[in-house]
Order: structure tokens, then sequence, then C-alpha cells
């Protein structure tokens, strides 16, 4: 399990993934699918993740599958942006597909 933030041109987002990559095929294509097709994507330690979010990180959880699946924890942009420090977050990744 994975989670990261996903910065696209309307504002990063954060999600919960079953990928083992963000440049994995099946997760670009998710995302392309929900209009994401440029973006900058790093991973958070599952645990800060968890430990932020709460009872609506078991929530979404309870909703996620262990195989090839994605959700978006946080979509509020100015919330995930300053919910993580730069510190936090893991190399990043490029795609523009």
């Amino acid at each position: 399990m994975k989670a990261g933030i996903i910065f696209t041109g309307t504002g990063p987002i954060l999600i919960l993934t079953s990928y083992e990559s963000f440049r994995d095929p099946k997760l670009v294509a998710k995302l392309e699918v929900k209009g994401i097709k440029k973006f900058i994507a790093s991973e958070l330690p599952l645990e800060r993740v968890q430990e932020k979010y709460g009872n609506q990180f078991k929530v979404v959880m309870g909703d996620l599958y262990q195989t090839d699946d994605l959700r978006v924890l946080d979509y509020n942009g100015y919330n995930v942006f300053h919910s993580f420090s730069f510190e936090e977050m893991g190399k990043p990744i490029y795609y523009e597909g």
C-alpha cells in the first residue's frame, strides 16, 4: 500500500493505492480517466498519513482492495499541501503523457 501526493494542474490531491509504483501503467490510466494526464507524484509515509487523517483514513482503507486500486483520500489542495512537510515527501516522480 502506498500513499502519495499527486500535484496536478488544478492542485494537489492525496491518494492511497495498492499499485507498486506511481508510474504503473494501470495507475496512470486510472488517473488519465480522471483527467489527470500530467502530474508530479511524491510518496508519503503511510503511517504519517494514517496519523493525520485518522478515521477518514480507516474509512477509505476499508473501501480499498489490495489489488490494483486507487482511492482519493483528500482533494482539498490547500489541506493536502499544508499537511505534510517537504521532508516527508519522497523523491518526485514526473509524468507527462
